[in-house]
């Protein structure tokens, strides 16, 4: 009985732990954009807004701006003798358009679309109780690894998305010399630190490349929806890694969209290496596009690996899970475990009023 309260006691500490360390990063992203005002020493008084008047010379720049051959000093194939180069314009109404104004909305669904979840469904509680018995999951180094790129994601996120979306979103809370200094803040950090960044998402897709092959069993785990969509009498089978996170976070998030969020950027932080100004508009946008996306897949991932699937931070904050939770998520991974010794042969019976131990799938 005293076993039993102290583990109770324990798993109350560690979701306290985790809703106060879950509320002070969401404490400090919103309050990342006002640290602006502590380095900005020269805040003026914003001036008092003029009356909006029609600029006479509109149609005289409508023409130069519709590429009319002239005489420049400026060299280069998309600069010699073009007074205007119209695709800074078409850039500008296509990043101010339709990426300002419809990505902020791909992320509104997608953070309702978890919400909405969490309440229809709940979190994904064990069958049973753990019993204390632990197994290895990730090494420190692997462990390190996640928490430095992840970190950096985060940095990367929310700069990135104060330099797309801040106009509209921040200069209404800050002001204009607030939103000043912290764009300022962002794009360098943005620019500075993104090859360091590039650097732990190539490490990750080295060292994980090999638990993300895809197998057959996948294909079962994706056809009962992983277990999260509706209710399978047996979870799905999956050994370390389950199909979802293959499928979603590793290819598509880290391989694809990483791909094209690393490339994009590299062209941008190195202008000078002799990139058209084309090229560098349509690398813009993509890697905004590409970016947002990115997040809106990394929002599902950080749910189900805190509050969505209960368990699951443990492994890369400690190292590792409960066997419980090992084999009733991923039961293959547990198997082999088991084989090689490192877990034992035998898991006791749910005890009352928790449910039925999970048969194993047949074939594993």
């Amino acid at each position: 009985m005293a076993k039993q309260n102290d583990r109770v006691r324990a798993r109350s500490i560690r979701r306290r732990c985790l809703g106060w360390g879950l509320a002070t990063v969401l404490v400090a992203a919103l309050s990342l954009p006002f640290i602006a005002y502590v380095g900005d020493a020269t805040v003026v008084a914003a001036s008092s807004a003029t009356e909006e008047q029609t600029n006479p010379r509109a149609n005289y720049w409508r023409a130069v701006r519709g590429g009319g051959e002239g005489y420049t000093a400026a060299s280069g194939p998309y600069t010699t003798n073009t007074l205007i180069q119209n695709g800074g314009q078409n850039w500008r109404q296509i990043r101010n358009g339709p990426v300002a104004s419809v990505l902020p909305w791909v992320l509104a669904l997608v953070i309702l679309a978890i919400g909405a979840y969490h309440i229809l469904h709940g979190p994904n509680e064990l069958t049973r109780r753990p019993t204390g018995r632990v197994v290895p999951r990730w090494t420190l180094a692997e462990r390190v690894l996640h928490w430095y790129t992840a970190v950096l994601f985060i940095v990367l996120a929310i700069t990135g998305l104060s330099l797309l979306f801040g106009r509209a979103v921040l200069i209404p809370v800050i002001g204009l010399n607030g939103f000043s200094a912290w764009a300022s803040l962002s794009i360098g950090l943005h620019n500075y630190l993104g090859p360091f960044f590039l650097v732990g998402m190539l490490l990750e897709i080295v060292v994980w490349l090999k638990y993300n092959i895809l197998h057959d069993y996948d294909w079962t785990w994706l056809k009962n929806g992983g277990g999260y969509l509706w209710r399978t009498a047996h979870h799905p089978p999956a050994h370390r890694i389950n199909a979802g996170e293959k499928i979603l976070t590793f290819w598509m998030g880290l391989v694809v969209l990483g791909t094209l969020v690393a490339i994009t950027g590299l062209i941008m932080d190195f202008p000078n290496v002799g990139w058209s100004r084309q090229t560098m508009q349509i690398s813009n946008v993509i890697h905004g596009v590409a970016a947002i996306i990115w997040i809106a897949l990394i929002l599902g991932h950080i749910y189900l690996g805190t509050v969505g699937v209960p368990g699951t931070l443990q492994a890369m904050t400690q190292g590792n899970v409960t066997a419980e939770w090992a084999q009733e998520h991923h039961d293959l991974w547990y198997e082999e475990l088991r084989r090689r010794g490192i877990a034992e042969e035998d898991m006791p019976a749910g005890e009352p009023g928790r449910g039925p131990t999970r048969p194993r799938v047949p074939g594993t």
